[in-house]
């Protein structure tokens, strides 16, 4: 028994926990194609979540907040009534939004949230629909 419990504070000493799991830090990056998308136009924008060059799982959220503050779920792919929310992914989403033509010119934020077993990240992107 003292034999195993030496042996186990020897590879402790050896192998500290942060050496063992890794230094990993979470890189997650937000791309959109600009800042003034067209109503009825597809408004591509991707995340990708990695650790040291490997892709991370987690999940995303997508929001739209408008001037009030109120917060809006963003339509999966277009589709009414399917929401990006807590979608799992692993590496790279990628979706779309068409904005109505009701918000030309109205300033809102998309809000994209990041979740891993490394951290969060929440991008607010400002958005003007022309």
């Amino acid at each position: 028994m003292r034999l195993r419990l030496a042996a186990l504070c020897l590879l402790v000493l050896a192998f500290p926990l942060g050496a063992a799991a890794g230094s990993r830090a979470l890189v997650v990056t937000f791309k959109a194609s600009g800042h003034t998308p067209a109503v009825n136009k597809h408004w591509p924008w991707s995340v990708t979540a990695s650790s040291g060059s490997k892709p991370v799982a987690g999940t995303v959220t997508a929001q739209v907040i408008d001037p009030l503050k109120t917060v809006h779920a963003v339509e999966f792919g277009g589709v009414h009534n399917k929401f990006v929310t807590n979608i799992k992914f692993k590496g790279r989403f990628a979706d779309f939004v068409i904005f109505p033509p009701i918000s030309r010119g109205v300033g809102v934020t998309f809000r994209v949230t990041v979740k891993t077993a490394l951290g969060t990240k929440v991008f607010n992107y400002p958005v003007t629909a022309k």
